[in-house]
């Protein structure tokens, strides 16, 4: 086989052990980039000036979607090793790394946010055959060439100039394996163990389960990262961005600091080598790097989980997934209020950070006992964030930087005790047998005593069917036929049964509210009745571009100055009976849009929620007023805007905007 940068991969183990030093390098970036966006100052009261303060918020919006753009390349990487048969790695060295898992060439170090730090970012991302030198903070003081060479059973790593090089590699690898073994041998992994664009909104996000699915994961990996030089939005032109927009900003004031004096390389443990570390020894500052990583660890141990069980339900799998981007964002918080804390007092000058430490192993928890872990562990931080609340709320600490820092736990813990509830009522897995016997299904003692018997009526085209704990509505005309109700809960939304078809008394109310939030339409809502959580405001308001059908909407929604909840699905092939809600008319109608457009403009906005008013406007478009974010049905970023006018007469041939076509076809829709 051919051998690219002395990089051989010749066999299933061999291109395992690619993929593996692929994902830990994700990883890694992920780390890096998330650690210097959590020092960035937030405001003129942390002196800099007004413009400063526009310009370093901007540059944490473009870090963090870099950053989130790593975690989308590790699933991706993570679904091409379940499907050759290999289970997912999460686990990577620590900060900083030591020369020769890497290549010479990469440096990997915790560093806070300067020139020299956003420098070593543009080399990272580097395109082939660019002579960029990296940041001068990033000393290159090892050479040693990694070689891999061929007729070896033991997989051993090559040497890549370029993290794009590595994916090249690994693309070769991929093909020529395919020719030798067969697609079929060599995808002999499960799409089921994989993260897809319907579980998450990661852009690019693709299953894979054949050498085509690979090649375009690899494909959105690069051009998303290091791509050509003529890629605006690659991660390579982003950090360039910054760092032209730095300059001229260092120009106005030579003294400009956009970071905090965070430590660069921090340490839990007192170090065997101290050089290039930074032990952090404050107690309170201790306490919060502490909780930090138990968070990331946790977030990391959800995702094996994930990858581990394919007998798993699409809601428990579901509630893993929300459950990891809770704790996310919880290590987030917490990450930057570290950065608020004095790191110790040999180094009085120098502030805190979280060291992303991991733990030796990651092995996925035995599928009988991974509820009760989970939950066991998320009660474990829950009670020492209570503790280390008390103790900040009653500390001097709370007059000074300590607002932010307080509230980063209070939010934090408000969070992970709704994942708490999540976590204890997800089902549990359910094993089936070859004569298709369910183990597992006889209800616990907290289940029983949540089936109480409803009670269904009909009020005006709306069914309800109600319990002590749950009121559950079902207003038909507006369903378009997803299936989530009666695909993950056959017991509850019993189809094609006559007179009564919902029984909300046959599962857990948590569980039925969380299915009820899947259903894209709004034809099914909910309200509890028994203090259980309501269904949360989004955070981003979206639009879903349905390929051959409508738009799908997850928002703070007005629509004709009617409020009408967070969930909507709206016509746009102009044939629905039911405008503007989507009636399913776009199939009898055989309507063809695809669900792909081409981007039109990703910036970010400054609020991504809130009201968002959408009115049709007579014989025209839907006229959209309110934060959104258009996306394709994969996920990808399609435009941004605050107001838009999208077209729903199905002849646009600048979809989804309207180009006027309404008006030449005639679109006949009055608007009372």
């Amino acid at each position: 086989m051919k051998t690219r940068n002395n990089f051989a991969i010749e066999s299933r183990i061999q291109l395992f052990s690619a993929l593996v030093e692929a994902s830990e390098i994700e990883h890694n970036l992920m780390c890096l980039y998330l650690y210097s966006m959590f020092g960035l100052k937030r405001s003129s009261k942390e002196g800099f000036s007004e413009k400063e303060a526009i310009a370093v918020n901007r540059w944490r919006k473009i870090i963090l979607g870099v950053a989130l753009e790593e975690m989308n390349h590790l699933t991706l990487v993570s679904n091409i090793m379940s499907s050759i048969g290999c289970a997912p790695n999460f686990m990577r060295p620590n900060f900083p790394s030591s020369p020769g898992p890497y290549p010479a060439g990469l440096i990997i170090e915790l560093a806070p946010f300067n020139l020299s730090t956003i420098d070593h970012f543009i080399y990272l991302e580097r395109p082939k055959n660019q002579d960029i030198h990296d940041g001068n903070e990033f000393l290159h003081n090892q050479a040693y060439t990694r070689l891999s060479e061929k007729g070896r059973l033991m997989p051993t790593s090559g040497d890549y100039q370029t993290v794009g090089e590595l994916y090249e590699c690994i693309r070769e690898g991929l093909i020529e394996l395919s020719e030798k073994m067969g697609e079929e041998q060599l995808f002999c992994g499960s799409r089921k163990l994989q993260i897809g664009p319907l579980d998450s909104t990661l852009p690019g996000l693709t299953l894979v389960g054949n050498l085509q699915d690979a090649l375009k994961a690899i494909d959105t990996i690069i051009s998303q990262g290091e791509g050509a030089t003529d890629i605006e939005d690659s991660h390579f032109q982003r950090f360039l961005g910054i760092k032209n927009e730095y300059l001229e900003l260092l120009k106005d004031n030579p003294k400009f600091e956009p970071s905090r004096p965070c430590a660069r390389n921090p340490v839990m443990r007192k170090p065997l080598n101290p050089e290039n570390r930074v032990w952090i020894t404050e107690p309170l500052a201790a306490r919060y790097m502490d909780l930090a990583n138990t968070l990331y660890v946790l977030m990391l141990r959800v995702l094996v989980q994930i990858y581990s069980i394919d007998e798993r339900s699409s809601i428990s799998k579901k509630i893993l997934i929300n459950s990891s981007y809770t704790l996310m964002h919880g290590m987030a918080n917490i990450a930057e209020a570290l950065t608020f804390l004095k790191s110790s007092e040999e180094h009085p000058e120098i502030l805190s950070g979280m060291s992303f430490a991991m733990v030796r192993s990651l092995a996925p928890l035995e599928r009988n006992s991974e509820k009760k872990i989970l939950s066991e562990r998320i009660k474990e931080i829950l009670e020492n964030m209570k503790e280390l609340e008390i103790g900040l709320a009653e500390s001097k600490f709370q007059a000074s930087a300590a607002d932010f820092t307080l509230d980063s736990l209070i939010r934090t813990r408000n969070d992970l005790q709704k994942m708490y509830l999540e976590i204890t009522n997800m089902p549990d897995i359910q094993i089936t047998t070859k004569a298709n016997i369910v183990i597992n299904e006889v209800p616990s003692e907290k289940e029983k005593s949540t089936q109480l018997q409803a009670t269904n009526i009909e009020e005006e085209g709306i069914e309800v069917s109600e319990t002590d704990a749950i009121r559950l509505e079902f207003e038909g005309k507006k369903c378009i036929h997803s299936r989530h109700c009666v695909t993950e809960l056959p017991n509850v939304f019993k189809a094609n049964t006559p007179g009564k078809w919902i029984f909300a008394e046959n599962t857990d109310p948590n569980i039925l509210s969380m299915v009820a939030r899947e259903c894209p339409s709004g034809a099914i809502r909910f309200k509890r009745k028994d203090g259980g959580t309501e269904e949360p405001r989004p955070d981003v308001n979206i639009l879903r571009v349905r390929e051959n059908g409508p738009y799908a909407l997850l928002a703070d929604l007005t629509i004709d100055n009617k409020e009408v909840g967070y969930r909507a699905t709206l016509c746009r092939c102009g044939q629905s009976k039911n405008k503007p809600f989507c009636d399913s008319a776009h199939v009898d109608a055989g309507f063809s849009a695809s669900g792909e457009p081409l981007t039109l403009q990703a910036d970010a906005l400054d609020i991504r929620n809130g009201k968002c008013k959408i009115n049709r406007l007579n014989d025209g478009p839907y006229h959209v007023q309110g934060n959104i974010e258009i996306c394709a049905g994969t996920g990808r970023v399609v435009l941004r805007t605050s107001e838009v006018k999208l077209c729903r007469c199905g002849q646009s041939k600048n979809k989804p905007l309207c180009d006027g076509s309404h008006i030449g076809v005639g679109f006949i829709d009055k608007v009372e």
